[in-house]
C-alpha cells in the first residue's frame, strides 16, 4: 500500500472519531441542574433531623439575578452545623416573609456527609408554619 493512502485513511478515521465524540458526548450540566439533582437525591436518601432557621438573605452578585439564601442550623451526633440553601427557584412553595429567626424546621441531610443538607425541595418542605 502506498504511504500516502495509509496517512489519508488514518487522518480520515481520526477526523470521523473526533466528529462522533463531539456529537455523542454528554453536555455539561448547569449549576441549577446539579443543584436540582442534589435536592432530589437528598429527598430520596436523606435522614431527617430538627433544625432552626437563622436568617433569610437576598444576595446580589455582579449584576446577576438576586439569590435568596435560607440560613439554618441543626445538630447531628452532637455536632452543630450551620448551612444555607439557595431557595431562589423554590419561592413558589414557601412564604419567605413567614421565615423568621428561630422558626423550627426539619432538615434532610446525608448520613455520610452531614454538612450536605436541605430544608426544602420540589417534593418536600421542612419548614413549619
Amino acid at each position: 500500500m502506498d504511504p500516502l493512502r495509509i496517512y489519508t485513511l488514518v487522518i480520515g478515521g481520526t477526523g470521523i472519531a473526533l466528529a462522533a465524540y463531539a456529537f455523542f458526548r454528554r453536555k455539561p450540566k448547569s449549576p441549577a441542574e446539579l443543584e436540582r439533582i442534589r435536592r432530589a437525591w437528598l429527598n430520596q436518601v436523606g435522614r431527617i433531623t430538627d433544625g432552626t432557621v437563622i436568617d433569610v438573605q437576598e444576595l446580589i452578585s455582579n449584576g446577576d439575578e438576586a439569590s435568596t439564601m435560607l440560613i439554618y442550623k441543626y445538630d447531628v451526633a452532637g455536632v452543630s452545623y450551620e448551612a444555607s440553601q439557595d431557595v431562589t427557584y423554590l419561592r413558589q412553595w414557601i412564604n419567605l416573609q413567614s421565615c423568621r429567626l428561630g422558626l423550627p424546621t426539619s432538615v434532610r441531610y446525608d448520613t455520610h456527609n452531614p454538612g450536605n443538607s436541605i430544608v426544602i425541595s420540589e417534593h418536600w418542605i421542612g419548614l413549619r408554619q
